[in-house]
């Protein structure tokens, strides 16, 4: 049996999955590209909701960009799904989800 073999496949696979999530005291900064946001209405109900999640610190919507920037707490987490979902229900159409240990500000004045 090729024991060095199994144990770097163990291990590669620990580092994988371990890697994959933010650190527990690190701050994730989410960003969601949304088709169908144009005005500054959609904007606040969007803000107003995810203000309320108990993960999430800041918020912010960027109408020429289509993003919705959300910063995580620390410790604090929201999945993917729930985001999708929340937009979905506000009538809006999500194309995808990114994660970034970039800090909220600079997400959000990133030039488009």
């Amino acid at each position: 049996m090729n024991d060095p073999v199994i144990l770097s496949l163990i291990g590669a696979w620990l580092f994988a999955t371990t890697t994959a999530h933010a650190a527990p005291d690190r701050v994730m900064t989410v960003k969601a590209s949304v088709d169908g946001m144009v005005c500054s209405f959609c904007a606040q109900g969007i803000v107003a909701h995810f203000k309320k999640h108990k993960a999430i610190s800041n918020v912010h919507v960027d109408l020429t960009r289509k993003l919705v920037i959300l910063e995580e707490k620390k410790g604090g987490s929201i999945s993917d799904q729930e985001i999708t979902d929340f937009i979905k229900k506000s009538g809006f159409e999500p194309k995808k989800v990114e994660r970034s240990t970039e800090p909220f500000t600079k997400v959000k004045g990133a030039k488009k």
